[in-house]
C-alpha cells in the first residue's frame, strides 16, 4: 500500500481550511492502520492496548517498555506486526553472561584473508525484541542505549546506521527479580512508552484456548505495508496540528510531577522524589500525534494526551521511601494528576 510522501508544513496552520485540508489528507494516509489492526487480530486475542501503543510507539519513531507475566502475547505481538510491515526481526533473550558483542557483533579475524571483517550482530534488524532486558549487565544495557538513541552502532572503530523503520520492545517480568539488574532512570527514559499487561478476560480466555488447540494451521497474516511507507507516515505524524493550549496541557501535566504543590497538589511532594524530564513532553506530545494519527484525525485533542499520558510517565516518576511505605503506586499519582490539571 502506498502512502502520499508527506509535504512541507502550510505557513498558516491555525486557518479553517489549512487544518480541514490536513484533516482530509491524514484521513486518506493513515488508511493502513485498520489494516494492521485486522491482520494483528488473527493472531493476539484482546490486548488491544498494547496493540495501539505498539501502533502509536511504532509511528511516533519511538521504543516500547512491555512489563508482564509470561504468556501474555508480547513476543507474538512485535512478530506477527513485523510480519505484516514486512521487516526484519531480532530476538534477543538477555542473560547475565550476555555480552556487549552478542548483541551488536564484532571483529572477527580471517586467516585466509588476512584481515578483520565484521560480523553484525542481531541489533542490525528492524524490530528487536528485547527479552527480558533487566536481566543483562550493565555494559549490554549501554550497548543497546545507544543504538536506540542513536540508531547507530560502533563496532571497532566503524559507525554502522542501524535499518529504518528501527523499534525496541523490551519486556520485564515483573515478580522475578533474582538475578536482574536494574535499568536506570537513564535508559528507562530512553522508551517512550511502559506498557503494564494484564491477564485476559475470561472470553478472550476462551478463544486463546480454542486458538491454541485446533486442528487448524495458525491464520498467515498479509503483507498490507511496506517499510519505507512506515517511514514516510512517521513524518506525516510530525505534521498533525496541535494548538497551543494541548502544548500548555502537556507541560502543566509534566510540571505537575516536578513541582505539585504550585498544582495544588502539595500532597504529593512528599512522594515524588523526581518528576517526568523533558522526554516526557517531547514523548507526550508525539505520542498524542501518533495517537491521533491511528484514530484517523489530522489534530490533538486533550483525550488523545491523556491516551498515552499514563505509559509516558510510568517509568519517569520517582517514588519516595514514604510513597513505598504507603503501597502508594505510580499509577495512582498519574490519576491524581491527570483529575487535577485543568483539560483545555
Amino acid at each position: 500500500m502506498e502512502i502520499p510522501q508527506p509535504s512541507p508544513a502550510p505557513a498558516s496552520s491555525s486557518t479553517s481550511d489549512t487544518l480541514r485540508a490536513l484533516n482530509e489528507r491524514i484521513q486518506q494516509a493513515s488508511s493502513f492502520v485498520d489494516l494492521i489492526d485486522q491482520e494483528m487480530q488473527k493472531n493476539i486475542v484482546g490486548q488491544k492496548d498494547m496493540v495501539q501503543k505498539l501502533l502509536v510507539a511504532l509511528l511516533a519513531d519511538g521504543h516500547i517498555m512491555l512489563e508482564g507475566m509470561p504468556g501474555l502475547a508480547k513476543t507474538l505481538a512485535i512478530k506477527t506486526l513485523s510480519d505484516i510491515v514486512d521487516v526484519g526481526f531480532s530476538r534477543v533473550q538477555f542473560t547475565p553472561d550476555l555480552l556487549p558483542a552478542d548483541l551488536i557483533g564484532t571483529m572477527i579475524y580471517s586467516p585466509r584473508n588476512e584481515e578483520f571483517t565484521v560480523k553484525q550482530g542481531p541489533i542490525f534488524s528492524n524490530f528487536i525484541l528485547a527479552d527480558e532486558i533487566n536481566r543483562a549487565p550493565a555494559k549490554v544495557q549501554s550497548a543497546l542505549l545507544e543504538a536506540m538513541q542513536e540508531r547507530q552502532v560502533t563496532i571497532g572503530s566503524t559507525t554502522y546506521k542501524l535499518p529504518e523503520p528501527f523499534l525496541v520492545m523490551a519486556t520485564m517480568n515483573p515478580i522475578e527479580q533474582e538475578g536482574t539488574y536494574p535499568l536506570p532512570e537513564a535508559q528507562t527514559d530512553r522508551f517512550m512508552l511502559k506498557v503494564v499487561l494484564d491477564y485476559p478476560r475470561k472470553e478472550e480466555e476462551r478463544a486463546i484456548i480454542r486458538q491454541n488447540t485446533s486442528s487448524t494451521a495458525r491464520t498467515q497474516v498479509q503483507k498490507v505495508i511496506h517499510p519505507q511507507d512506515i517511514v514516510n507516515a512517521r513524518q506525516l505524524v510530525r505534521e498533525v496540528y496541535m494548538d497551543e493550549k494541548i502544548e500548555q496541557y502537556i507541560v502543566d501535566i509534566v510540571y505537575a510531577t516536578r513541582t505539585p504543590a504550585d498544582y495544588r497538589l502539595s500532597d504529593l511532594s512528599s512522594l515524588i522524589s523526581f518528576g517526568g524530564s523533558p522526554r516526557a513532553s517531547i514523548n507526550m506530545a508525539l505520542g498524542a500525534k501518533a495517537y491521533a494519527f491511528t484514530k484517523r484525525r489530522g489534530y490533538v485533542i486533550p483525550e488523545d494526551v491523556r491516551a498515552v499520558c499514563p505509559d509516558v510517565l510510568r517509568h519517569r516518576i520517582g517514588l519516595t521511601y514514604e510513597a513505598e511505605a504507603e503501597n502508594i503506586s505510580v499509577n495512582e499519582i498519574i490519576d491524581r494528576v491527570l483529575n487535577t490539571v485543568e483539560v483545555p
